[in-house]
């Protein structure tokens, strides 16, 4: 059988990219491949989100660009999956004609079928039919021939919350659990392929198992920790006010799980906090923080914020700087708010005009980066364990694909267990009479500190006796 091209273009969150890795792995058994050529590709893939405003317009824009090489090439596939597949269906296909399948957040495994069908030319396919649970699927999603440091795993999908700015409930469904067996052989398979770190991924990872019974989130970051080759575990997202002493704990206990946890409190202020449906207040929220930090002193706390929530007046969002220079995060993510269909904020009529959202965001962003910045001043002269992720997009590696000489110091990248991001040098004939580093633990210096990374100096060599799988070492 014919290889034929697969091109997935990924639009928005971390599920997305997981659900890009499925559907390459579902259809492998037509004989597809992953392409990073998209003008060799037999089928292209937009995989996207409705979560923000600018992620739909990213969609829109780059099927324009497809219309385009359809036109030059008639038998060319494209396929269009994800949260705004769930949310327009069939009007996608109104909007863009040349569009050949539509598939919606539940239809994955039922993706071969599919385009199996538009193949034979039977005409235009839209599924954006629900399902009541997670679909199983034999295999995790297919590895790339180089191997991966870090992968993504889903535990959950949908959301329970309702929280009155968020389309997910409507598009991705209720709350759903993985049954934690089924979760454990996915990690261990990851790892025995050469996967060092896994981000555990849900909307509301606290809540993980409750509706079926099953096992609670912190026990099953126990049996995470377990696994044999894993050297670290990540998740997202946990959401303020299902934040357990369990899961606090664990941050101390479980030698493996990163101290870094992403909090997202959306804004400072408890009427806006009440507006939103968060179901928590200022008061709860730094309560949590307390908690987390009794623990595990040294953990690093990341946030969403929305600024410009309808009804945000001026107080609201100084009680949100506010919040902000007293929780001291280690870094945020801010948004704008934006209406989005179906969510009960796109009904409230007292919205904050686009350019006082502006002003607000701008200060929101300089306020966090004077604190990401002394944090980081902080850290200067103390040892960090990274997590080497692979070499620097500033390097081309010795008989790489780019085919070009290495010239003077290699620079590799990684993260600590807080999530820093840290670079660090090896003299490049030092470099070519060792190991690869990639997927290493190594101990080092920091001696640089910047606005969104850190700089250093190795101590030593790796503490993992191995690369990852299907990475030649430099002494080879």
């Amino acid at each position: 059988m014919k290889v034929k091209n697969l091109y997935i273009q990924t639009i928005g969150c971390q599920m997305n990219v997981y659900d890009s890795e499925k559907i390459a792995s579902t259809l492998v058994s037509l004989n597809y491949r992953k392409t990073a050529d998209i003008g060799a590709a037999d089928l292209i893939i937009v995989n996207t989100c409705a979560i923000r405003e600018k992620a739909e317009q990213k969609v829109f824009s780059f099927l324009g660009r497809l219309s385009r090489l359809k036109k030059n090439r008639p038998n060319l596939l494209i396929g269009v999956g994800g949260c705004v597949a769930q949310q327009q269906g069939e009007k996608i296909l109104e909007r863009a004609p040349f569009v050949d399948l539509v598939f919606g957040t539940h239809a994955i495994a039922r993706l071969p079928r599919m385009v199996k069908g538009v193949e034979k030319h039977a005409g235009r396919v839209v599924d954006v039919e629900k399902a009541s649970a997670i679909e199983p699927f034999d295999e995790p999603p297919e590895l790339p021939k180089s191997g991966q440091v870090s992968r993504f795993v889903t535990i959950m999908q949908g959301c329970d919350n309702y929280c009155t700015y968020c389309v997910v409930p409507y598009v991705r469904g209720r709350e759903a659990s993985r049954r934690p067996e089924d979760i454990i052989s996915e990690i261990e398979r990851l790892a025995a392929a050469g996967v060092r770190e896994v981000t555990l991924l849900g909307q509301n990872v606290n809540s993980y198992g409750e509706k079926e019974g099953l096992c609670s989130f912190p026990e099953l970051l126990a049996r995470a920790n377990a696994v044999e080759g894993l050297l670290r575990i990540r998740f997202t997202t946990s959401h303020p006010k299902d934040l357990s002493t369990a899961l606090c704990r664990a941050f101390r206990d479980l030698p493996k799980l990163c101290r870094h946890i992403h909090l997202p409190v959306q804004s400072g202020s408890n009427p806006i906090l009440k507006r939103m449906n968060r179901r928590y207040t200022r008061e709860n929220y730094l309560e949590k923080v307390a908690e987390l930090r009794k623990f595990c002193p040294q953990i690093a706390i990341s946030s969403d914020f929305i600024v410009g929530f309808p009804g945000e007046e001026p107080a609201d969002f100084e009680q949100t700087l506010d919040l902000i220079r007293t929780v001291e995060f280690d870094s945020l993510f801010a948004f704008k708010y934006s209406d989005r269909f179906e969510a009960p904020a796109s009904r409230f009529n007292d919205k904050v005009p686009e350019r006082e959202q502006n002003m607000r965001l701008q200060r929101l962003l300089e306020e966090q980066d004077r604190i990401t910045l002394f944090k980081h001043r902080s850290l200067l002269g103390s040892i960090q364990e990274v997590l080497v992720e692979g070499v620097s997009r500033r390097h081309s590696l010795p008989n790489g694909d780019a085919g070009k000489p290495l010239v003077g110091a290699l620079q590799w990248t990684g993260r600590t267990s807080a999530n820093k991001i840290v670079n660090f040098e090896q003299d490049a004939l030092r470099a070519l009479s060792r190991e690869n580093l990639k997927g290493r633990l190594v101990r080092v210096k920091i001696e640089k500190a910047h606005a969104h990374s850190l700089w250093g100096i190795p101590l030593n060599t790796a503490t993992v006796p191995s690369a990852v799988k299907g990475e030649k070492s430099y002494a080879a």
